[in-house]
């Protein structure tokens, strides 16, 4: 059975399905709008479940603080053996407006030393930039031995918002996508150990947290004029970021694909990652345990089972 073939099954599913978008309720979907003043009741309803997600309730609080408690404790032992060996770690998250990237990332570095844990969150390219090697203003942010560098959104801009956009040309992105597995197998050889991570929701949960940020003065500041189309644009995301993970996905930097309507899940799983990903003195395996397959995919697996969700 092909992608299509496989997502329109499961819009049969989803309409005998509670907690998915019926028929009927399309209307609301489609009425939908950031700044509107109440969330409509089927999106709400929909949000958990929403893009395939595997559980039908989030994680409780308690056993969620004890789990990170005890990661955290462990990603301060992982620093302090990077720093003693003098490694170096490139961390780089990816996902749609509002997937969950920024909460993953406070929950990561919390307790390290920010001396030798810089998050890199970069903005639009100045006009020097724009003229320059595409990679140039990423690799000057590239960790020093004993550091970690954990790019917000990095040079995969230029196969997601980029090309939905139109802020770049559809050779750029093409000449990107080949270009990258080199770019990235240039760093591994050079001894930055790279570890990407793909953030994904769905549609309904990522109306739901948008509308909550513009209802939340603290939170308003991260919507932006492109999220308000994001929306509009899901379709065209889920196709770059498809063709993004099958170009760029490699031995040396593979993708792992995170299923994050439940945020706390999904930060857990980042942390267990990451710390998968290196060996240290003092590593519990007990603490780090095994990745949970339900929310836990391989770019493989991911786009075999259809990829990023289309509507």
């Amino acid at each position: 059975m092909g992608k299509k073939q496989d997502k329109d099954a499961n819009r049969k599913v989803a309409a005998q399905e509670p907690g998915k978008i019926r028929k009927k309720d399309k209307s609301e979907r489609a009425a939908f709008a950031i700044d509107s003043d109440t969330l409509p009741e089927a999106i709400d309803k929909a949000a958990l479940a929403s893009g395939d997600f595997p559980y039908d309730a989030k994680m409780k609080s308690k056993p969620y603080e004890d789990e990170l408690y005890q990661l955290q404790i462990q990603l301060v032992r992982m620093l302090a053996g990077l720093k003693e060996r003098g490694e170096r770690l490139a961390i780089v998250f990816e996902g749609r407006d509002a997937a969950g990237k920024g909460g993953a990332i406070n929950r990561l570095i919390a307790h390290l030393n920010p001396r030798s844990a810089h998050v890199i969150a970069l903005g639009k390219p100045t006009e020097t930039e724009r003229g320059q090697w595409y990679f140039q203003r990423y690799v000057a942010h590239m960790p020093t031995r004993g550091e970690i560098a954990i790019f917000d959104r990095s040079w995969y801009n230029r196969a997601g918002v980029e090309p939905v956009f139109g802020f770049c040309k559809p050779e750029e992105t093409e000449a990107f996508l080949r270009e990258t597995p080199h770019f990235e197998s240039m760093l591994a050889r050079d001894g930055v150990k790279l570890i990407k991570i793909f953030l994904t929701i769905g549609k309904e949960m990522q109306m739901k947290r948008l509308h909550s940020r513009w209802h939340d003065p603290l939170a308003r500041w991260k919507l932006s004029d492109i999220d308000f189309k994001a929306i509009e644009k899901w379709d065209d995301y889920s196709k770059a970021y498809d063709a993004m993970l099958s170009a760029t996905d490699s031995a040396e930097a593979p993708w792992t694909i995170i299923r994050a309507n439940d945020k706390r899940r999904a930060r857990l799983a980042v942390i267990r990652h990451v710390l998968s990903c290196v060996d240290f003195d003092g590593k519990d395996e007990t603490v780090v345990g095994e990745p949970d397959p339900k929310i836990v995919l391989t770019a493989r697996r991911y786009l075999k089972d259809g990829g990023e969700p289309e509507t």
